[in-house]
């Protein structure tokens, strides 16, 4: 579901479309004009939770300002809730439940770095931002006691004091801040870790369109100094639609052993 012309958020939904089809799941991309009023949204999910035929609900961020976007991801049912942004998932979450749906860009970093064999059992992990899509949860979700968590993880944001010193103790820094390259090499403990998640919009009078994306990390400064780091566009962005992939299918599979 996305709601107006968000230039972004058709890039998104338009490669969410894609994975859907070469993996061979049906997926419909509904849109709807900026004007939509928030009670229309509310009942078209309701309609979309008593389908039985649809397993799994996105509603597209960012939504216009005259939508709660908190109202929303609570009107899809939890079991639909493939982006993980229900209070009852975002619960689970925090409880260490399995039972529920992770949100994609969290579980998505973990995969990585359980692919990469990144130890993070002790590891110091800073994460910065706190916001409800990536750094609340993937701070909860590495401070878990179980395998392939257990870090010690440190949240920065806006308010932290010195945030570089906090930087410079880490193993493994993960950026969602949306600040265009704030990360400078020399905020990177040698070796360390470094997950980009920010995709910002800057002006270039090189390109075309006038402007390219960039991360959170200055990625030519830091590289050299980290002994991990993913790149940005093309990092961890597959990793969330690959996340939710695995959500819808999961999803599915319940609703079958229903």
């Amino acid at each position: 579901m996305r709601v107006g012309d968000d230039p972004a958020s058709k890039v998104y939904v338009g490669r969410k479309e894609k994975a859907c089809g070469d993996l061979g799941i049906y997926s419909e991309t509904r849109v709807l004009p900026e004007a939509t009023g928030e009670r229309e949204l509310l009942s078209l999910l309701a309609g979309l939770n008593a389908d039985p035929r649809v397993h799994g609900i996105l509603v597209q961020a960012p939504l216009p300002a005259h939508i709660r976007q908190a109202v929303v991801y609570a009107a899809v049912l939890p079991e639909k809730d493939v982006d993980g942004f229900h209070p009852v998932n975002v619960g689970k979450l925090m409880l260490g439940d399995s039972t529920g749906f992770l949100p994609c860009t969290p579980a998505g970093i973990r995969e990585l770095l359980v692919r990469s064999k990144v130890k993070t059992e002790g590891a110091e992990v800073v994460v910065l931002g706190r916001g409800n899509i990536v750094g609340k949860p993937m701070t909860a979700m590495l401070c878990q006691k179980e395998k392939h968590a257990n870090a010690t993880v440190t949240i920065c944001h806006s308010g932290t004091r010195d945030i570089r010193a906090h930087c410079r103790r880490a193993d493994i820094l993960i950026a969602a801040m949306g600040v265009a390259e704030f990360v400078k090499p020399d905020m990177i403990k040698p070796g360390a870790v470094v997950i980009d998640v920010g995709v910002n919009r800057v002006s270039d009078s090189s390109s075309k369109s006038g402007a390219r994306l960039v991360g959170d990390v200055d990625f030519a400064g830091v590289q050299p100094l980290a002994g991990k780091i993913t790149p940005n566009p093309g990092g961890v962005g597959p990793m969330t639609i690959a996340m939710l992939m695995q959500n819808t299918v999961r999803a599915a599979e319940m609703a079958t052993v229903k």
